[in-house]
């Protein structure tokens, strides 16, 4: 008896590519490309365009791939994020794969703001973020982490995240932040994790960023969230950590409220 052969899975790719340049009222489109599961959208905003990424395929798999980009010319100012929560799926062959890759422009500035990524049990997701900074342009980044749907009463027994985000400019590392989450981090003690099952990472790169770090802390105050807050050499880091995802999320809003100008992103609203 002949065995039958595995099956071949399909797999989701997808590239989304957005350029944006000055214009008289405000940043312009210039260049839009999408291919695959990847899209993106660009909406006028109180604080410049909204540049909104979706990945079509609702969600992500082994095997999977994902390529979002965002340039902005010297003088734009824009806002990035997606269109919801990113979901890494169980992976079966290997791992999903994310690449974020941001440039802005001299005098510009990008708020990065995606909203939370939702880590499944066995999920395998890889992800890279860079934004390229020029002499005098700035940055606000967001990354957050869920691991699980709390509410559905989900647990992780087992995960694999390696996610590496990093902030240049010219070419210099302004911030790295290389972080690998595995399996034993799910049981770990507090030098890890504890009992938090959402975290994240604000980092507003601009110049006077440190300055804010008192204004910052003063928000700290959302119950459930466990945060600290440091400035130094240009830069305000925030780190959150709590056992749920939505104060984790409601702590975020109020932070990023208070560290751009305007409204939150449309597609935030709740």
């Amino acid at each position: 008896m002949t065995a039958c052969p595995a099956p071949l899975h399909q797999r989701s790719h997808g590239a989304a590519h957005v350029a944006l340049l000055p214009g008289p009222a405000g940043a312009r489109l210039d260049r839009l490309h999408q291919a695959g599961s990847a899209k993106a959208f660009v909406h006028p905003g109180a604080s410049g365009p909204e540049v909104v990424f979706l990945n079509t395929s609702g969600g992500l798999a082994g095997g999977d791939t994902l390529a979002y980009r965002l340039d902005l010319a010297a003088g734009c100012r824009a806002t990035a994020t997606t269109q919801t929560a990113e979901r890494a799926y169980r992976s079966a062959d290997g791992a999903a794969h994310v690449t974020v890759r941001h440039s802005v422009g001299g005098g510009g500035h990008l708020d990065w703001l995606p909203q939370e990524t939702i880590l499944y049990d066995s999920s395998h997701l890889v992800r890279e973020t860079e934004i390229d900074l020029a002499e005098d342009a700035s940055c606000l980044m967001l990354e957050a982490i869920v691991l699980g749907r709390i509410a559905m009463g989900e647990t992780l027994a087992d995960v694999t995240l390696r996610d590496t985000r990093r902030i240049m400019r010219l070419g210099r590392p302004v911030l790295i932040e290389p972080l690998h989450l595995g399996t034993e981090a799910l049981t770990a003690g507090p030098a890890i994790l504890g009992a938090a099952r959402a975290f994240a990472t604000l980092a507003l790169v601009a110049p006077g960023a440190a300055d804010a770090v008192e204004r910052a802390r003063a928000e700290l105050t959302e119950e459930g969230v466990t945060s600290g807050a440091s400035g130094f050499d240009g830069k305000l880091v925030i780190r959150l950590m709590a056992a749920d995802g939505w104060p984790l999320k409601r702590q975020i809003m109020r932070l990023v409220s208070v560290l751009r100008p305007g409204p939150l992103p449309r597609v935030w609203q709740i």
